[in-house]
C-alpha cells in the first residue's frame, strides 16, 4: 500500500485519537472522574493496539480496534446526554465517579475566562472548609465544554471505524491473493515436474 493509502491514514487517525485521549485523561484525572479515567484507560490500550497491527498488518488486532471504536462511539453518546441532561441523566449527579466523591468536571470551575469565588461555609470555622458561592465570567458553560470533547472523539472514532474496516479488507484481500499465487506457482513446478522427469 502507499503512503496515501488508508494504512496510512489510519495510523494518522490512531495518533491523533492518542493525543485526544491523553489531552482528556489529564482533565479527567484533575476532576476525580473515575468512570471516564477508566475508560480512557481502556480506550488508550486499545487504540495502541490497533495502530501497531495497522503498522504490522495485524487484521485481528485491528478487529478488536473496530469493536472498541463502535463502544467508544456509545459512551460517548452517554457523556454527552450526561451533561445535556437528557434521558433521566443530570451533570449534578456523582455517577461518574462512582459516589465516591462529589467532584465534578474540572472545567465547571476553571473554563476559559471563568472567575471563582469563595467563601467560609456558616457555622464551620476551619480553613479546609471553603466552597465556591458561584463561578461568573466563563466564556463557555463546562457542559458544552465537554460536549464538544465526547463530540470530537465521536468524529475520529468514526473516521477510524471506516478507515479500519477499508485497511482490514484490504490485508485480507492481499493476504487471499498471495496464498492464491503461492498455491498456483506450487501446482505448477509439481505438474512440470511430473511431465518432465529428471532421468538417471
Amino acid at each position: 500500500m502507499g503512503c496515501c493509502s488508508g494504512r496510512c491514514t489510519l495510523i494518522f487517525l490512531c495518533s491523533i485519537q492518542l493525543i485526544v485521549a491523553l489531552e482528556r485523561q489529564v482533565f479527567d484525572f484533575l476532576g476525580y472522574q473515575w468512570a471516564p479515567i477508566l475508560a480512557n484507560f481502556f480506550h488508550i490500550i486499545i487504540v495502541i493496539l490497533g495502530l501497531f497491527g495497522t503498522i504490522q498488518y495485524r487484521p485481528r488486532y485491528i478487529v478488536v480496534y473496530t469493536v472498541w471504536t463502535a463502544l467508544w462511539v456509545t459512551w460517548n453518546v452517554f457523556i454527552i446526554c450526561f451533561y445535556l441532561d437528557v434521558g433521566g441523566l443530570t451533570k449534578e449527579s456523582d455517577l461518574l465517579t462512582f459516589n465516591i466523591s462529589a467532584h465534578h468536571s474540572w472545567w465547571s470551575e476553571r473554563g476559559p475566562g471563568c472567575v471563582r469565588r469563595e467563601m467560609t461555609q456558616p457555622g464551620v470555622g476551619t480553613v479546609d472548609s471553603q466552597s465556591y458561592i458561584s463561578v461568573m465570567g466563563c466564556l463557555m458553560e463546562y457542559q458544552y465544554i465537554e460536549v464538544l470533547h465526547s463530540a470530537t472523539q465521536i468524529l475520529i472514532a468514526l473516521l477510524g471505524f471506516v478507515y479500519a474496516c477499508y485497511v482490514i479488507s484490504s490485508i485480507t484481500e492481499e493476504e487471499d491473493s498471495f496464498d492464491f499465487v503461492a498455491g498456483f506457482d506450487h501446482s505448477l513446478s509439481t505438474m512440470s515436474m511430473r511431465n518432465h522427469p529428471i532421468s538417471s
